[in-house]
């Protein structure tokens, strides 16, 4: 089927060109919402009619006729019809929509996706400081991060994943002071402790760790403790080491893995600020006024200039974000996704004038952005505030450790990423249809287990690739081949609009239609090897595209459940 929508749609193409030559409408096909109303759908006479200052639906019937010269139409199309105010429903032949059983079981795992078409591109994620555990914000960040990023290699990018800290601000001096104050013997509480300290039961897990003089290993540094309770520079960069590796635990046990990292301080030790501020006063786009550099945002379209260095001479926060861009920028990264709360999103205009003004070729518009929504944890009908290890906000590892990865990684991903969303772990530990990445994945086990008791019964499952598919024409059956059919095109859709959600709520699409054909007709069918053939490899295509699809979130696909 996917072979026969390119071949309808470069005769649609040519049949619009007939029309109204030279014209800007698209070729493009849509899915009814009701199957009564055919396989495809064409708005193109309601597009062509306002140019052509024809009605509409005189427009798709010249449309129609035209369409009905086309080899692919005569060859592909059972009939044309035309509805509404233009609308033009196709409904295409039987073999047709079988035909993408038999392209999903070639393809394989490889379904869907395309070649390699050398273009990078740098996923910007997390980016957590290293000052306590990964909290459900920076767990709902990987998951949109690591599928994101996923999602666009199915496309044929070169994604390269980045983690981007700050290692030396006034966060991680707070971390050291704080972690100083345990091994002095200190704790919350105490009238000597700290206002602003971190309260969490995991400092004093890292003070224990540094006055036994320990060695810490994270992804990108390594450090061994002194031991010594004055040695403020040596807790400081055993705290970081600490805080690092205990984030790259949680990560891995999240499936999420990182290219580089880069910090924020190198930016100032290799002076990349200094440069950056220095290009911009060059070019003319700053100003000094009330002791202070101003840089002119708004010849960029921001509403008001921005301060870039303060009276006191220190840099505000946007600065050091336009350098680190330069460096991406330099580093051959012609295309950059930031994955970020929507908290940041007052910096996306400065930033992205910084990077105009400083003159070194960077389009407008750069780099992209992925904002998303805080969640809210629900447990027990509760919402959950209080973490002992933290002092505070419930971490990613208690949520995967309460519910499981699969569960995290569905649900943070099930909603458009600026969305509020609740996390009902109560939810995600039923075993019905109520729990979403339950009823996707329980799809997939199910046909495990009917091609399973195929093979116990004497089938071959290699056959089925090869299985006449002629005797699929049930409702429930079109239903199934047709939206397997939109996989290639809801990837790369997706991928587009930076909607890895999309992927989650196709998922929960085809397990639908598969949960109504598995009630609906029987798989194995006494006496009759040709319907069951033809059925089982239908099940076999479904259940690979339920594979493809859960991969690029980043989740399972057990076979029994």
């Amino acid at each position: 089927m996917i072979e026969a929508k390119q071949e309808l749609l470069r005769a649609l193409s040519q049949a619009i060109e007939q029309l109204s030559p030279g014209t800007a409408v698209p070729a493009a096909f849509e899915s009814p919402k009701q199957a009564s109303h055919g396989d495809l759908a064409c708005t193109a006479a309601m597009q062509l009619a306002k140019p052509l200052k024809k009605n509409p639906r005189d427009v798709a019937a010249a449309l129609v006729e035209a369409l009905g010269r086309q080899a692919a139409v005569q060859r592909h199309v059972a009939a044309l019809e035309i509805a509404g105010p233009g609308f033009i429903n196709i409904r295409l032949t039987d073999a047709a929509k079988q035909a993408v059983v038999a392209e999903v079981l070639q393809a394989g795992e490889s379904f869907g996706r395309q070649p390699s078409n050398g273009q990078r591109v740098m996923v910007e994620f997390v980016s957590a400081n290293p000052t306590g555990p990964l909290h459900v914000g920076h767990g709902r960040n990987a998951a949109l991060g690591d599928s994101l990023s996923k999602l666009l290699e199915s496309q044929g990018l070169e994604v390269s994943r980045e983690f981007y800290y700050n290692d030396a601000g006034v966060q991680i001096a707070t971390l050291a002071t704080s972690t100083q104050c345990r091994i002095k013997g200190l704790k919350p509480g105490d009238a000597q402790w700290p206002e602003n300290a971190y309260n969490g039961d995991y400092i004093e897990a890292i003070a224990q760790d540094f006055l036994a003089k320990k060695t810490v290993k994270s992804d990108d540094r390594e450090f061994t403790a002194s031991g010594d309770p004055d040695d403020l520079e040596s807790i400081r960069q055993f705290a970081v080491a600490y805080l690092r590796h205990e984030q790259d635990m949680d990560l891995r046990a999240f499936g999420v893995h990182f290219d580089t990292y880069y910090l924020e301080s190198s930016l100032y030790t290799e002076h990349r600020v200094d440069e950056t501020v220095q290009r911009l006063v060059d070019a003319g786009k700053t100003y000094e006024q009330d002791g202070a550099l101003w840089l002119r945002t708004t010849d960029y379209g921001d509403d008001k200039d921005r301060v870039m260095r303060k009276s006191d001479g220190s840099y505000t926060y946007f600065v050091p974000d336009v350098a680190y861009h330069v460096t991406k920028w330099q580093r051959g990264f012609g295309k950059v996704i930031n994955v970020q709360g929507t908290d940041h999103h007052g910096t996306i205009a400065r930033v992205r004038a910084g990077l105009q003004a400083a003159g070194v070729g960077i389009p407008a518009g750069y780099p992209d952005y992925l904002l998303y929504k805080m969640i809210t944890v629900m447990k027990g009908g509760e919402e959950v505030k209080i973490s002992k290890r933290t002092g505070g906000y419930v971490t990613l590892r208690e949520l995967i450790e309460w519910t499981s990865r699969d569960a995290v990684r569905f649900f943070l991903i099930s909603r458009k990423a600026d969305t509020e969303f609740v996390f009902d772990v109560d939810l995600a530990l039923k075993r019905n249809d109520e729990n979403p990445v339950f009823y996707v994945q329980y799809a997939h086990a199910r046909i495990c287990s009917v091609i399973q008791q195929f093979v116990d019964k004497g089938g071959d499952a290699d056959s089925l690739a090869s299985a006449s598919l002629a005797r699929l024409s049930a409702t429930s059956e079109a239903a199934l081949m047709l939206k397997l059919a939109e996989y290639p095109a809801l990837l790369a859709s997706a991928a587009a609009a930076l909607a890895p959600h999309d992927v989650a709520f196709y998922l929960r699409d085809v397990a639908s239609a598969f949960h109504s054909y598995y009630g609906a007709e029987r798989f194995l069918v006494d006496g009759d090897a040709e319907l069951t053939c033809a059925r089982l490899a239908l099940l076999s295509a479904t259940k690979q595209v339920l594979h493809n699809a859960l991969a690029v979130l980043g989740v399972s696909a057990p076979e029994k459940m």
